[in-house]
């Protein structure tokens, strides 16, 4: 038996590697482009920054230090000059597709920090793998700018997994619509009609105002937002605002809200401040053909019949009274039952002198 040279017998104590091999070594330099990691072979591991990471920004000697051990993945055995190709990213990033599969199995819900923000939508990172999230599937409602979400941290389930075809989707909107289901639940079982809870204003429309109550939105309508009158709600109330409303009525998942309080109906002191013969200050609120109805306080209008408005002939209201012209007039009905009110302004006229009654009739005389 021939004797071996003593390199020969070198390169045969040195363990061999191949290509897509997974190999552990330690790291003995570190430089602004690439590790150097000794892994048992004739020739140091090399792994450059690209194959270390996707983050242009990072800072190698911070992030790796002389003595850490890591494990990465052969490139190539020989790139030419004698050294050893390794990717630590690739490696990664295989783990990482593995634990989303088993993430995907089992509805795992994952929390990771937002990458990337897209047009299209966002990017997370689970071990390397990366995980994109449609924009459509971001929120429970729509949003046109997501830049808010830059660097945030986010919980998500993966709804689609296809490494193959780079196709690994995250979906964080059916955690979302899933814990709404679940607040408006405990919410619905809570409340009842006459209860008296807070919300916040979410959004304002022209017909009322939509108040988040914690697990469900109620709908404020214009007509309840007050005894008063209300004709612009958007001058009344702002996004944001907290508020005391009434539950007027739940039907099914939809909720009726007030701010129409009975201790604060205005009827109830009615009969004393409107009695019959009292003299009452209001404001002109809408005028018809036969009459003008003037608001005495929020929530109580009375009506000026066009024949109580003067002594002397009118034909229509809008002949001597005006939209928001302040009266002084005479309470001649009162029914708090059918909550109506009747005024006169012609009650309290001074009636004509003779002379100028005697005169009228000669003049009406002379015109026949």
């Amino acid at each position: 038996m021939s004797e071996l040279s003593f390199e020969q017998m070198l390169e045969d104590s040195v363990k061999t590697i191949r290509n897509g091999e997974i190999v552990q070594g330690t790291v003995i330099d570190v430089k602004e482009d690439e590790i150097i990691l000794n892994i048992g072979y004739k020739a140091d591991g090399i792994i450059t920054k690209s194959e270390y990471t996707n983050d242009s920004s990072l800072v190698l000697s911070e992030a790796v230090h002389v003595g850490d051990t890591m494990e990465a993945k052969v490139l190539k055995v020989n790139d030419g000059e004698g050294q050893v190709i390794l990717t630590y990213k690739r490696l990664a990033a295989e783990k990482g597709n593995k634990r989303l599969e088993a993430a995907f199995e089992a509805q795992e819900v994952l929390k990771a920090p937002v990458t990337q923000v897209l047009d299209g939508g966002l990017c997370v990172n689970i071990e390397e793998a990366r995980v994109f999230i449609p924009a459509s599937l971001v929120s429970d409602t729509y949003e046109r700018d997501l830049s808010k979400y830059a660097g945030q941290e986010i919980e998500f389930v993966i709804t689609e997994f296809n490494p193959r075809r780079r196709r690994i989707i995250g979906n964080r909107k059916q955690l979302l619509l899933a814990e709404k289901a679940e607040k408006q639940k405990a919410l619905m079982e809570r409340i009842h009609a006459g209860d008296v809870v807070t919300g916040v204003v979410k959004n304002v429309t022209d017909f009322g105002a939509f108040i988040d109550l914690g697990g469900a939105d109620g709908l404020l309508h214009i007509s309840e937002m007050s005894w008063g009158r209300v004709e612009n709600p958007k001058k009344v109330f702002t996004v944001g605002e907290e508020l005391k409303v009434l539950i007027k009525e739940i039907n099914g998942d939809k909720i009726a809200l007030s701010l129409k309080f009975p201790e604060e109906n205005p009827w109830l002191t009615a009969s004393e401040k409107f009695a019959v013969g009292n003299l009452v200050e209001g404001k002109v609120a809408r005028m018809t053909d036969f009459g003008a109805f003037v608001e005495l306080a929020p929530g109580i209008d009375a009506l000026l019949h066009v024949s109580q408005i003067s002594r002397e002939h009118v034909a229509k209201p809008s002949d001597v009274l005006s939209i928001g012209q302040i009266i002084t007039a005479k309470v001649v009905d009162f029914n708090g039952e059918d909550k109506k009110i009747s005024l006169s302004m012609k009650a309290i006229e001074a009636p004509a002198a003779p002379a100028e009654e005697a005169a009228e009739e000669e003049e009406v005389s002379s015109e026949e």
